[in-house]
């Protein structure tokens, strides 16, 4: 396939017998790796209670990764943006450009905790994220000395790191009138994907941060040597959606053998096997094959891969065959 610029998100996952600490240190391990096979960018998530997940505190996160690389970009995908002030992220941005310049990216979300007490925790409650566009507005004011409370933001102030927004639900259009660049996603429902990546094309306003509209689609891709080993990679993530989506709690990933081993009821195979779904999983002619439909129908500037799973050689594996396709 033609050349595609390439960037992953490590959300940190937890697996079953392994520490908070090893998924954290996993991800800075990962991105050491990426850094050598060449790929663009690699981004942090935020989530906060979550069994399954370690990365809370994304910006610190992303240090450790800087600190720990020496080209390749480094950012959040994302903070979500209404669970702080606008004032306190745009400090901590700058001071992490500040440390480490021209390699940090903003990606920003609108969610809002993951569960009633979670944002209870926060401070914050689901209407929160309605004032995301005005966040944004805030946000995108301090780094530019726009503020009208006479408060300077220091590092930020002056400063230029590229903002993302992460388009869910009205993202797109919030991007758009904003000038932003737009990760969008998933893979799994890509007409829905194709009308927002549309709408934010014919909306788009060009800004000081960016010229004209810039595209990311994100999503789930696996590569193996055979089909079979390129499915088993997605199993872990599949279960613990399903676990999500029966028992209301996001769980460490399992190996995918166990997942294979147990008798599931009705409710949770049908989630399970629609988690299995939609994804880009197989060789490498079937990855690029597919990567380069959906690449040319969306007419994407970047791909940025979410794959989490319980076998992390198999996954970095993954991510140099796909480096391998993707370069030309």
């Amino acid at each position: 396939m033609d050349p595609v610029r390439l960037s992953v998100l490590d959300r940190s996952r937890t697996r079953e017998g392994h520490t908070h600490p090893e998924a954290l240190r996993d991800t800075v391990r990962l991105a050491r790796e990426l850094e050598r096979i060449g790929y663009h960018r690699v981004w942090v998530s935020e989530h906060h209670g979550v069994p399954g997940v370690a990365g809370s505190a994304p910006t610190v996160l992303a240090a450790a990764v800087a600190g720990a690389t020496r080209t390749i970009r480094v950012g959040t995908g994302g903070v979500m943006l209404p669970n702080h002030r606008p004032l306190v992220v745009a400090e901590q941005f700058g001071v992490l450009e500040s440390l480490f310049p021209g390699r940090i990216d903003m990606g920003l979300g609108r969610s809002v905790g993951f569960t009633d007490g979670v944002r209870r925790a926060l401070g914050r409650d689901k209407g929160d994220a309605e004032d995301f566009e005005a966040q944004l507005a805030e946000l995108l004011g301090w780094f530019r000395g726009t503020s009208p409370t006479g408060v300077r933001a220091r590092p930020a102030e002056g400063l230029t790191v590229p903002p993302f927004v992460l388009a869910m639900g009205e993202g797109a259009g919030i991007a758009a009138r904003a000038g932003l660049p737009m990760v969008i996603g998933d893979l799994r429902n890509r007409e829905k994907m194709r009308r927002g990546i549309d709408h934010y094309r014919e909306h788009f306003r060009p800004s000081v941060w960016a010229p004209e509209p810039y595209v990311v689609i994100s999503g789930t891709i696996a590569v193996a040597g055979t089909p079979e080993e390129a499915r088993r990679l997605l199993i872990p993530e599949a279960w613990s959606m399903a676990r999500s989506r029966t028992r209301g709690t996001f769980p460490p990933l399992p190996p995918a053998e166990r997942v294979e081993a147990l008798t599931m009821t009705g409710k949770e195979r049908d989630f399970y096997e629609s988690g299995l779904t939609g994804h880009i999983a197989g060789t490498e002619e079937q990855v690029a094959h597919e990567l380069e439909t959906v690449v040319k129908e969306t007419g994407a500037q970047e791909v940025l891969v979410t794959t989490s799973t319980y076998d992390r050689e198999a996954l970095l594996d993954s991510y140099r065959r796909l480096a391998a396709i993707t370069s030309g």
